[in-house]
């Protein structure tokens, strides 16, 4: 785990020294343990290190034959067993990074076909005077890019491209709906004008600063339903989910979980908790005072039946106001999810013991955890209805515009996903996997945790499981109204302690409640923000964030909580304001 950063000048004349200085800056964060930095011909390449394999020899950029030379962030779980398909190869490391070097030098543009991982990296090769910048299949690690007249730049973060001055800090106008009502940006354009994301599964070829070719490995998320009885399934779900938290386990520093009230983790630390020589160290928040429920008691009931050392985490009122700024300015590309939250001081109070940190994102996207695909493939007169059909700010009077085209790239995957044989609820989890999953959960995972150098890792996104979750015939996935049936099931075998069938208390960040303590002060604030007044009318934005919480209307607190959000976003990373206050303070500094 790291950050990566670069670039590819037009002329083939070395990259200015400055400026590969300042993409360095923008990345330092992600990886305190180390620096390293490659300059041939026109291409610069510089990384900075999060140590966690091989933690004295694994110093990048690491060179590779014929003179390649690569440079990534992310782990490759199955490097052991790709080094013994290179017998007669010379590594210089023990680092699961070099490997890729010598699959390219057998595979060429295939390589990433054969990687196991997660993965946002950058591959020179001289000899075809091409730098290869590749993306795992679900987009676990992110990577950005600009190009402009001099070249082209990636970094694994966008904010690292604003501080290089290669773009202004501006936003897309058409970008700005698609956030406050989805809560995320979707597809290759960013909400900056003119940085890119490369997407997830693909490798872009660049050469002379110009992206001449694109290629795309084929998602673990594709197939038609494979038909199997519960039995076989039950029994080849515990091979998977054995093996693939055995491979994300590879480390040579501490590791810890982080554990909630749901399935997904419970059923990851019950396979940790098996496989570990010690007691695995568990992370949960919880929140004093709040009426909403947490993960207090399950979490507590779970982790002693497993042995376990468990670790709560308070995340309080208090803690939001003085907090949430910094929050923010952790998440560069905007994924406007209340859980950053909890996920930030979740990722504060572990890395004071552990630097990698297993979680379990993924879990409701492969197993059909989510209420929406229970209304998905109902019937539309038995009350089912689209994916995301609903705005978030839908029907609270506070977009200027209120026309379709917020849903355009939910359009565009939908019209992509239609003739790709499935059921409708495949479908469904592929349009999550293609622009949710990376976009927004995975977004928040990743800059929550890089922003305390820890490493986040998440099993359930295995290509091994999601290739037999995605072919699950839908009735292991939603059966009796309940999701993710086959994981439940599987878990009330394994740990009855997590009652996997029973009824809990949903855990959420209790924002409304916050909200509502300082929504008379904060209202007039929020809607005094640029950014706010040119999307929202001033009026209803104060209104709606003054009654928030006091109605306890779920949709209300949703609309004053992205508002909130964006008002904080834009005063920090369009005008430029210090992040360092409380969230008042915040939003009444000049620019």
């Amino acid at each position: 785990m790291s950050g990566v950063a670069g670039f590819v000048t037009a002329t083939g004349a070395p990259p200015n020294a400055k400026l590969l200085d300042d993409l360095f800056a923008g990345i330092r964060h992600r990886g305190r343990d180390g620096e390293g930095r490659y300059v041939k011909g026109g291409v610069g390449l510089v990384h900075a290190r999060l140590a966690i394999v091989d933690l004295k020899g694994g110093a990048q950029p690491f060179l590779g034959p014929n003179g390649t030379a690569l440079v990534a962030d992310g782990e490759i779980y199955n490097s052991p067993e790709l080094r013994r398909e290179f017998p007669g190869a010379t590594f210089a490391t023990q680092s699961d990074c070099e490997v890729p070097l010598h699959v390219y030098n057998r595979d060429k543009l295939e390589f990433a076909r054969a990687l196991r991982g997660m993965y946002a990296m950058a591959l020179y090769d001289p000899a075809e005077a091409s730098l290869l910048l590749s993306r795992d299949s679900f987009g676990i690690k992110p990577l950005y890019y600009v190009e402009t007249p001099q070249g082209l730049a990636f970094a694994s973060e966008a904010r690292a491209l604003l501080k290089a001055r290669l773009v202004q800090p501006a936003i897309r106008s058409e970008g700005v709906n698609e956030l406050l009502q989805l809560q995320f940006t979707t597809g290759r354009d960013t909400i900056y004008p003119g940085i890119k994301r490369v997407l997830p599964g693909e490798t872009l070829v660049v050469r002379l600063g110009k992206v001449v070719a694109r290629h795309r490995i084929a998602s673990p998320i594709e197939g038609e339903v494979e038909r199997m009885s519960e039995r076989e399934g039950l029994e080849r779900l515990g091979r998977v989910l054995a093996d693939s938290v055995d491979v994300h386990r590879r480390a040579d520093v501490p590791l810890g979980i982080f554990l909630s009230g749901g399935i997904d983790s419970s059923a990851l630390l019950s396979v940790l908790a098996r496989q570990s020589d010690n007691p695995v160290r568990a992370y949960t928040a919880f929140y004093p005072g709040a009426e909403v429920g947490d993960d207090h008691d399950y979490a507590a009931r779970v982790t002693r039946a497993v042995g376990a050392d468990h670790i709560m985490v308070p995340v309080t009122a208090q803690q939001f106001w003085s907090r949430l700024p910094a929050i923010v300015a952790a998440i560069d590309d905007p994924a406007a999810d209340y859980a950053i939250v909890a996920t930030y001081l979740l990722a504060e109070e572990a890395a004071k013991d552990v630097k990698v940190v297993l979680t379990g994102e993924g879990g409701d996207e492969l197993f059909g955890g989510y209420g929406r695909y229970r209304s998905v493939v109902r019937s539309m007169w038995l009350g089912g209805r689209a994916m995301r059909a609903k705005g978030h700010l839908e029907g609270l009077g506070v977009l200027r515009d209120t026309g379709p085209a917020w849903r355009d790239g939910i359009v565009a995957v939908e019209r992509r996903l239609a003739d790709v044989p499935g059921t409708r609820l495949q479908r469904a989890q592929a349009l999550d996997c293609a622009d949710w999953l990376p976009n927004d959960a995975l977004i928040k995972l990743d800059r929550c945790l890089l922003a305390h150098a820890v490493e986040g890792r998440v099993p359930l996104l295995d290509p091994m499981i999601a290739s037999l979750s995605y072919r699950l015939p839908d009735e292991l996935k939603i059966a009796r109204g309940t999701g993710k049936y086959i994981l439940r099931k599987w878990l009330d075998a394994a740990l009855p302690a997590a009652n996997a069938f029973g009824r809990k208390r949903a855990p959420t960040v209790p924002v409304g409640e916050w909200i509502a303590l300082q929504g008379a002060a904060l209202g007039p604030l929020v809607a005094g923000v640029e950014g706010i007044q040119r999307a929202c009318l001033k009026d209803r934005v104060e209104a709606l964030i003054r009654s928030a919480g006091r109605s306890r209307d779920k949709h209300a607190t949703m609309g004053a909580w992205l508002l909130l959000f964006y008002a904080l976003w834009y005063r920090i990373h369009i005008e430029g304001v210090a992040s360092d206050g409380d969230v008042m303070s915040t939003l009444s500094a000049r620019p």
